[in-house]
């Protein structure tokens, strides 16, 4: 399997230059102030619209928990990143020393890109893919090796169904406890 997982990661790895901008925007540009403005600004819009508030909200939420459940791993599993592992990696960005265990980018445009899935499905689509070229952009530039993407995914999708599940769970047992008082309203207010 760590065969496989080598050969793949030498086949991105080794891309051309000219796909470069793309995958280096895709991996470091949640660093970007003006990607950061533009993310807000999506946010702020997306809120103003109803059907979209429940994905934002679950996004929002599911974004920092993904990255941190990776962090967890990342200290309990340690496993290298190619970038220290791998002599003959290509590395585009900063040497990273710390363990990649699972891909933190990759859970968190995962997790964005369920919650999306999971509540707007037509914009789910859109956000897939970009966590797909997000995960992809990680082997690309030599920092996650093909498997510590995909557990990036694993981890960012089984973040955003827990939390949607629970999302669920809630509005369900909000929903039982209305019905509860509407029962107990006084005989004066019932027409």
């Amino acid at each position: 399997m760590q065969q496989i997982d080598h050969v793949i990661f030498r086949w991105i790895n080794q891309w051309p230059d000219f796909v470069f901008p793309l995958f280096y925007g895709l991996s470091e540009g949640n660093k970007w102030l003006g990607v950061r403005i533009f993310l807000l600004v999506f946010l702020v819009f997306c809120l103003s619209r109803p059907k979209l508030r429940a994905p934002v909200i679950l996004a929002i939420l599911a974004f920092p928990l993904a990255n941190e459940v990776c962090d967890l791993l990342k200290n309990g599993l340690m496993m290298p990143r190619p970038s220290v592992d791998f002599p003959e990696a290509i590395v585009r960005v900063n040497r990273l020393t710390s363990f990649g265990t699972a891909s933190a980018h990759s859970a968190n445009m995962m997790a964005v890109a369920t919650a999306f899935f999971i509540y707007a499905r037509p914009w789910g689509w859109g956000w897939l893919v970009i966590a797909i070229l997000t995960g992809i952009s990680r082997v690309y530039v030599g920092v996650h090796y093909p498997y510590q993407v995909l557990f990036g995914w694993l981890v960012g999708a089984g973040v955003a169904f827990g939390l949607a599940h629970i999302w669920e769970l809630i509005k369900k047992r909000r929903g039982l406890q209305n019905e509860d008082h509407d029962d107990q309203l006084p005989e004066s207010s019932a027409v």
